[in-house]
């Protein structure tokens, strides 16, 4: 009885989530996809400083081995990402050549930064490995923080029902505005909205699996809980300050900025208070 309510719940959260947040991303603001790219940002960074890092520090780990592995995660995901641009240079650097449109075909858009020329070296070639690293990277952090969101499901579950199930809604409102930005990122990697749905519900999914080893290892995975949390943040923190935050960097008008502040603070904010509410419905 409590494993399928544990499973059901832990599915309702993780997918559930995704599905609602494509539904405002996809739907209710779909016609604001260059301004997402500020919120993606903002949420990203919101998740990792005001979520994941707090719920990591409460643990009992020593804040120097939390730190270590902050630093030590961000070295891996910077390798990875350099990893992932050898490969992409290898791979396609003939016809980036060869397309005159290849390094920036919208001059407003997410490809926009040759505009600028003091960023003509750097974000001439690396848009298309930033998105694809943005996507990678956001989906193995999305799939680590789901897992422990599973695990403290489960954990809730095993205290008491109705405690689980205050847990799992709570999972699913903070996990709302998180997965907009998600979507985004994902969705910029590969320009295919279904694609970007089923890779990030994908990753929601793993919340399940993470309540299911919860049921039978809540024990011994509490311990480890502060880890896995620590890694997701920082893929998260990596994806927001490598990838999205120098996208943002361009000559704009004061109107456009204003409105990239905007968004940005919209992305903090959302998460910031689905944060509160969540903690406040079942005292974290």
């Amino acid at each position: 009885m409590i494993l399928t309510a544990i499973l059901l719940a832990t599915l309702a959260a993780g997918i559930g989530s995704v599905w609602l947040a494509a539904l405002l991303s996809f739907g209710l603001l779909a016609r604001y996809t260059q301004h997402m790219l500020s919120m993606a940002a903002g949420a990203l960074l919101a998740t990792s400083f005001m979520l994941l890092l707090p719920e990591a520090f409460e643990s009992e780990v020593s804040p120097q081995r939390l730190f270590t592995t902050v630093l030590l995660s961000l070295v891996f995901f910077f390798l990875l990402d350099k990893a992932e641009l050898w490969h992409h240079g290898h791979e396609h650097g003939k016809s980036a050549h060869d397309e005159p449109g290849a390094h920036g075909e919208e001059g407003g858009g997410l490809h926009g930064h040759h505009h600028a020329p003091h960023h003509g070296h750097s974000h001439g070639h690396d848009h298309g490995k930033d998105l694809r690293s943005g996507g990678w990277a956001v989906l193995a952090g999305d799939s680590l923080h789901c897992f422990a969101d599973g695990v403290l499901i489960a954990s809730a579950f095993m205290a008491d029902m109705r405690l689980g199930v205050l847990a799992a809604l709570a999972v699913l409102m903070h996990e709302v505005p998180h997965h907009m930005g998600d979507l985004t990122v994902v969705r910029a990697s590969s320009d295919n909205r279904r694609a970007a749905l089923i890779k990030v519900s994908m990753a929601g999914s793993v919340t399940a699996l993470g309540g299911l080893v919860g049921y039978f290892l809540v024990e011994q995975l509490r311990e480890q809980l502060p880890y896995f949390l620590v890694v997701a943040a920082s893929s998260f923190m990596y994806v927001a300050l490598a990838d999205l935050i120098p996208q943002l960097q361009k000559r704009l008008s004061m109107r456009q900025t204003g409105a990239q502040l905007f968004w940005l603070g919209l992305g903090l904010g959302l998460v910031s208070l689905a944060t509160q509410i969540a903690h406040s419905g079942h005292g974290h």
